[in-house]
This record gives C-alpha cells, structure tokens and sequence, in this order.
C-alpha cells in the first residue's frame, strides 16, 4: 500500500472515539475520524469519571471548559433498607493525580467539548459516515466507508474501533467475547429538578431486596435513578410513567420532575478474546464491557485511548518496533478485569433479592465495618508488562503535585520525561528533560524529591500516558526505555 489517507482511522466519536482521536493528533498523527451518527446523542449515558481521567482531558486541554458540567462527589456509599452503611468510599476533592477522586458529569456537554475540541487539534471528522467493511494488507487497513456521498475507501496504518457494545469492527474481525455471567436488567432514569425541590446531593447504592435501587446527583440539577427489574417484572411495564412516579415518589418533588430518559439496560460483564487483530485495534466497549457499579465504565475505555495513541505514533515515527503495539492489552487486559470484578463484587452486594439472605449480608457487612474492615476496595493495579523496568514504582501513575492552582503536567506535554537531580546534559528526543534543579520546575521539586526518596531512586522515567517506566539512574533509565521500545513483547 504506497499511499495512506490517514495514519489513523477512528471508528465510532463517543468519548473514547474521541479521545484516542485527539491524543493521536496531539502525538503528531494524521487521523480521519467517523461516526455513523450525525449528530450527537443528546441524552446522557455514563454518569462519573475519576481523577485520573480528568487528567487525560487536561492533556487534552478541555479541564476548565468542561468543569462547568461536573460536580465534584464527596463519598460513595452502599446502604441497607433501613439506610445504614454497608461500604463508605470517602472522595478526596484532590487526589494524587492533581484532581478530585470522582467527578459525576453530563455526558452530552463533554462530548461536544471533545467534538469541538478534535476537531480544533486537525483532526478530519467525517459524521453520518459508517464503516462497512475492511480488508488488511502487510503495511495498512482498506477501510470501506459508507456516507451520504456513497461509498470509499480509506487507506488507513492502522484502524481503532471504538464502536460501541455492538461493534461492526469487532464482528468483522471475528472476535469474541469471554462473560462474567453477570446479567442483571435495570430501568435508568435520569431527571431534571430544580434546586430548591431536589433532593440530597449523593452518590449511593441502596441495597434492598424488595428493589435494589440506585441514586445520583449528576451534575447541575439532573438526577439519575437505577431500579432493578424483578423477575417477573416486564421492562415495558415498569417503564409506563405512572410507575416511574411510584418509582420516584420516596425522594418527593416528583411534580417538579422533567424525565430526560428513561431506558432499560442490562448490566453484565464481557471482555473481548482480542484487543488486536494485525493493525486493527479495540477500545471501549468494543473491547470489554462492565456493571455500572463501579462507575468505570467510561473510563476504562479512555484508559485505552490514552494507552494506545502514543504506541501507535512511536510505531509510526519509527522511534519503536511495531511489536510494542502488543502491549497493549497486555497492559490494558488485566487492569479492565479487575474493574469489571469489582463492579460484579459490588453488584453482587446489591443484587440480593433474598430477603433473609439480605438480612444475613447485612449483619455479617456491619459486623465487619464495626471492626474497620471494608468487603470491597476501589484501588485498582498498577499496569505490568514488557514496556516498564524492572524496578520499584513501575506500572504506576505517577503524581501530579499542584501549587497554588498549577498543575505540574503542563510541564510533560505528550512526551516521555527524564526527571530527577543532575539529569545527562543531553537526552535523545522526543524525551523530555526535566531536572529538579532547573527553576521552573523549583514549585514542583519539593514534592517530587519525596516521592524519588520513597522508591529509592535519583531519577524516574514517565511514558506519555503518566505511568512510570521505572526509577534509578538517568543513565540506566535511559537505556532500558530504549531497549524497550526495540525489543519484541513476550506473548
């Protein structure tokens, strides 16, 4: 193939779409991005992010436009029928990574902040556009593309499918999907109230076994509830308003109610047989799907995005081998598990529709909180693999200090860093260096010097994505990250 219209084709512009679009033109690619739809869905689906999401859309330059459309949480909770607290996940309004733990969001308002901003970044965005098939050749993907202009084909280096639970790309390629065998079905409704009817700003999982029900304070004044279907319960039934209003009527205000949505879901968990497939790649919930409870659902699917999008460019700017690229869900596989385990753990204590077995969780859970101990924990792993060193810190985030309102990432770009005390004078690009001893880095040095005393280390390496390669010495360091991106990944 002698000709590329794009470095990238992205398939689907939800957020991860999006994202991974945007991190790649940030990275220097040329990508061509489609969606089937025209327009975007006006309606809101995922409710949370983390903090260290928020940090990715600072990478990509959208924090303070989106900040309007967020509301910082303060905790998350998993209560009894009689509203005692099973699980308590006190929020931090800021985290390690330089934002607060959980921000709940309306999805409308951040896509078209990341539509906008894709675009603005160079990025050629084609909608009502849709992929209908592809065929790989030894250095690129023929894509065909079918529009309101008729059909193309776009000859793309690689292709990511971001296109959904039901993803065209992911059946072209005949993969297949692993099930948790979790598969509950919930009616979600999400609300507008004004502020002086709404009810409790919260964030909780009432588990009740005569309905386990989810509550949420999304952002600005809209609500969203989650109502479990009981068995024998039919789904167009429950979703007849006058139910809804039954549904509703314990929180009051229901009057003052305006129903954005109401939609039956099925929450389970599924994780795709393979991420990669020659130069076409998954993402999203094309690659790996996952209960609600957690509030990961979103943000697994950036994690991908951000962790593709600077191994492709390497890849394409020819500072890496095309092996690394199977990293990829080395790394990303065993982290998207461990989200989706602990929504099933959480589902798991609210999906209990026994009342005595209910009774029994229940005393048994409180028994334990009276002792200090918690049944589930949000702390996910660090990444693992043969793209970090061998050596105390790697696989994680590094932090992200913040003084007097400025975060230090404005200092990294979209670059692997070298940061440390009397660093090499010279380092090979597109490495960023970053010495403590320099003044623009004087706000930040206090706090990084502490954590480099903590690994025992003078000096730490940091991929774009802000996962520690590894700490030592800059010269070591600077080695390993070289060999690593030259050396094959263990299959």
């Amino acid at each position: 193939m002698s000709h590329f219209d794009c470095d990238l084709l992205v398939v689907g512009l939800g957020p991860v779409g999006d994202v991974v679009a945007g991190l790649a033109r940030l990275q220097g690619l040329s990508v061509i991005a489609i969606d089937k739809s025209q327009a975007i869905y006006p309606l809101p689906r995922a409710a949370v992010f983390d903090g260290e999401i928020m940090r990715v859309f600072q990478m990509l330059g959208i924090e303070d436009e989106l900040g309007p459309y967020t509301r910082i949480g303060d905790r998350y909770q998993f209560l009894t029928a009689n509203r005692e607290i099973l699980l308590d996940f006190p929020l931090a309004q800021t985290g390690p990574y330089g934002w607060a733990d959980s921000y709940a969001f309306h999805q409308p308002a951040l896509e078209s902040i990341l539509r906008k901003r894709i675009g603005a970044l160079g990025v050629d965005v084609r909608l009502g556009v849709a992929a209908t098939g592809l065929r790989q050749t030894d250095d690129g993907v023929e894509v065909t593309l079918e529009g309101a202009d008729g059909a193309q084909t776009v000859r793309a280096r690689y292709v990511t499918g971001c296109d959904g639970a039901s993803s065209l790309i992911r059946s072209t390629l005949g993969v297949g999907l692993s099930d948790y065998d979790f598969d509950e079905p919930w009616l979600v409704i999400d609300a507008e109230i004004p502020s002086k009817h709404a009810p409790p700003v919260v964030a909780q999982q009432i588990c009740d076994a005569a309905r386990p029900i989810t509550h949420l304070a999304m952002a600005g004044d809209r609500f969203r509830w989650e109502f479990m279907i009981l068995p024998g319960e039919a789904p167009d039934e429950i979703s007849r308003d006058d139910r809804i209003r039954e549904l509703l009527a314990p929180w009051g205000a229901v009057e003052h109610m305006r129903i954005d949505r109401k939609a039956v879901y099925r929450f389970h968990g599924l994780v795709a047989d393979r991420w990669r497939v020659g130069r076409v790649f998954l993402a999203g919930d094309a690659a790996h799907q996952t209960p609600p409870f957690a509030g990961q659902g979103m943000c697994a699917g950036i994690r991908d995005a951000v962790n593709l999008a600077w191994k492709i460019a390497a890849v394409v700017r020819g500072e890496a081998e095309g092996q690394i690229l199977d990293s990829y869900q080395e790394e990303r596989e065993p982290h998207a598990r461990v989200v989706i385990e602990t929504a099933i753990a959480m589902g798991r204590v609210v999906c209990v529709l026994d009342a005595k077995a209910a009774a029994a969780r229940d005393a048994e859970m409180l028994a334990r909180r009276a002792t200090g101990a918690q049944d589930v924990s949000i702390a996910y792993p660090d990444l693992s693999g043969a793209l970090f060193s061998n050596s105390a810190a790697a696989g994680s985030l590094f932090p992200q200090p913040v003084v007097n309102g400025r975060r230090f990432d404005i200092l990294l770009g979209n670059s692997p860093a070298l940061i440390g005390d009397d660093l090499p004078g010279d380092v090979p690009a597109p490495i960023i260096r970053l010495d403590l001893g320099d003044d623009r880095l004087a706000p930040y040095a206090d706090a990084l010097r502490a954590w480099l005393r903590e690994q025992g280390a003078s000096s730490v390496m940091v991929r774009p994505d802000r996962h520690v390669f590894g700490v030592g010495e800059a010269e070591q360091l600077l080695a390993d990250w070289e060999h690593a991106l030259k050396t094959p990944v263990a299959a």
